[in-house]
């Protein structure tokens, strides 16, 4: 990471409070929900990338592993009353990745090998239309299987260039994952994308940022601790409200961030 003054290193904190907090509280958009309040402090993705991958690695192990434990807990009190014995649909995460596998590739590959100004006009554009979905209340969606398909294709290739893709993904994963399974399919779903990438990563040489996980994962972890605490009540109705007030923060800042990569 380039140096940055107190002010930037300040900012970045925050952003990745923030990118806990969210990814921990919905089960998916830490990235996109920050990445663009990221690249207005610094410019360059491939900065910032990586060290978004290895938190979203850690957290939804982290995740994942609680939930689990605390399920074999509640079998064991009650038994009658457990639905599931995985927080996991391992079945339909088989078949998506399946799918998903080809165009993930595709998109890790354009990740290195585009410029940093091009993915990031990338990066705005894309949340642009994520944050105009959430302002007007019309997330994407499908009823149609072919549709699905092509939701998990785009998502996937989006998430191997940016690591954004949650919000396309997610269409096809409600469809087929029952609610209780759904936060925790996500994550492993997440970590295994973002294994893909991060060995790409290693694999191209991309500086991975080892010096300052040591300070931002305690940031990440701060939110991801406040993000569990408000996980029920950003899942009520109010939450369409939260939704539009983060969708109208993000159509600004991405159109900012466009304006100020053609100026």
């Amino acid at each position: 990471m380039a140096e940055l003054s107190d002010l930037q290193y300040g900012l970045i904190a925050l952003s990745f409070v923030w990118s806990g907090f969210v990814r921990s509280g919905l089960g998916f958009g830490g990235a996109v929900l920050s990445l663009p309040f990221m690249l207005l402090i610094h410019n360059d993705p491939l900065v910032y990338l990586p060290l978004i991958s290895v938190h979203l690695l850690f957290f939804s192990a982290l995740s994942i592993w609680l939930d689990q434990r605390q399920l074999k807990h509640s079998a064991k009190a009650a038994p009658s009353n457990t639905t599931h014995t995985s927080t996991i649909d391992w079945a339909y995460l088989k078949k998506s990745m399946a799918i998903m596998i080809v165009p993930k590739l595709v998109g890790v590959f354009g990740l290195i090998t585009l410029p940093a100004n091009i993915l990031s006009g990338i990066i705005f554009i894309i949340v642009a239309c994520y944050a105009l979905s959430y302002i007007i209340n019309k997330p994407f969606s499908s009823k149609n299987k072919w549709l699905d398909v092509f939701f998990l294709c785009l998502g996937a290739y989006v998430s191997g260039t940016s690591l954004i893709g949650a919000p396309l993904i997610i269409v096809a994963f409600v469809n087929h994952v029952a609610k209780e399974q759904l936060r925790n399919t996500l994550f492993m779903l997440w970590f295994i994308l973002v294994a893909i990438k991060m060995a790409a990563f290693i694999y191209a040489g991309v500086d991975l940022q080892l010096i300052h996980q040591l300070w931002l994962l305690p940031c990440a972890g701060l939110g991801h601790w406040l993000g569990l605490l408000l996980h029920k009540k950003l899942l009520q109705a109010e939450s369409q409200v939260f939704f539009r007030l983060v969708g109208s923060a993000l159509l600004l800042i991405s159109l900012i961030g466009l304006w100020r990569m053609f100026a």
